[in-house]
């Protein structure tokens, strides 16, 4: 409804003369303002309560120190890679990875982990796994699904679930192969890995690999600890005998850590009304920088927002 303001005569001859009086605009102060920023996904991040963020379990972070002291996490999915995410926590428990590197970096492409020599004996007890973990269902997990309605050329739909973007078929769900995710080195199928060799996207994403490899988690704190390495001159990437592998000096569970030491994060919770808007901003922005809204997001260019815990 608009409102138009009516005038008595005397009031605004009154109003006229104090106006003509009063200093010019340059002689006033200045005032703050008062205009809202405009709608971006970081303004909306920021704004959002508390209740749209869900802590992530301590269980399900992979806290690993490389050279120098410098400490990669990652959030592990066990809810969409039970198997693979189980060997990585035995792994971790038996401080496998202690003493190991980071052996290939191809650029535009991942850096990889693990034993080089490729002798290492593996802990006991890992559980088998096979190119039928690479998708799961949903509805056995009864995960809900928020979905994202923008065409994606590698899965018939896409969306979010528990804080993961999950491309589907039918009711199969899978991680995308995005940047900062963390999947499984294996050899030839049926081979798929025990994940004791990681590697890291850290160009753009290669989403033809999705359900061809296990993607068991994403890295939510040092990405640049691995994306700024130095390439590898080798085939793929490899480090030769005359390159610095970067030695990994330890691979714990944040839930074997003191609780001094454990990094704490959380996600935005993917059913809550925030991240709806931030999904919205994400395909739609117009604001002082975007002229053009896209009119559309991909799944790995919407990625769910993770802080540390406040």
């Amino acid at each position: 409804m608009s409102y138009r303001p009516r005038f008595a005569l005397v009031p605004f001859l009154a109003a006229t003369a104090a106006a003509l009086a009063a200093p010019t605009p340059a002689q006033q102060p200045a005032q703050p303002s008062t205009t809202s920023p405009p709608a971006t996904p970081s303004v909306v991040i920021a704004a959002s309560p508390d209740s749209a963020w869900t802590s992530m379990a301590a269980e399900d972070l992979l806290v690993m120190t490389v050279e120098g002291g410098k400490r990669v996490v990652i959030q592990l999915a066990p809810a969409m890679a039970p198997r693979h995410v189980a060997n990585i926590r035995a792994l971790a428990r038996a401080h496998w990875w202690d003493g190991t590197s980071i052996n290939r970096v191809q650029d535009n492409y991942v850096a990889q982990w693990g034993d080089a020599t490729e002798k290492k004996p593996l802990p006991p007890g890992l559980s088998p796994t096979s190119p039928a973990d690479y998708a799961l269902s949903l509805a056995t997990r009864r995960l809900q699904l928020t979905p994202l309605p923008y065409a994606d050329p590698y899965a018939p739909k896409t969306g979010f679930v528990a804080g993961w973007p999950v491309a589907m078929d039918g009711d199969a769900a899978w991680l995308p192969h995005c940047y900062g995710f963390v999947g499984v080195g294996r050899n030839l199928s049926p081979d798929a890995g025990t994940g004791a060799e990681l590697y890291a996207v850290i160009g753009q994403a290669p989403r033809q690999l999705d359900r061809n490899i296990a993607v068991v988690g994403r890295v939510v704190e040092g990405m640049a600890h691995l994306s700024s390495l130095p390439r590898g001159s080798g085939d793929l990437g490899f480090y030769t005998a005359q390159e610095h592998r970067v030695p990994i000096l330890s691979v714990r569970l944040a839930s074997d850590l003191p609780e001094a030491e454990r990094p704490r994060f959380q996600q935005m919770d993917t059913t809550s009304p925030s991240f709806a808007d931030y999904l919205r901003l994400r395909a739609n922005r117009k604001d002082d920088f975007y002229d053009r809204p896209a009119g559309g997001v991909d799944l790995c260019n919407a990625p769910v927002p993770v802080r540390p815990t406040p």
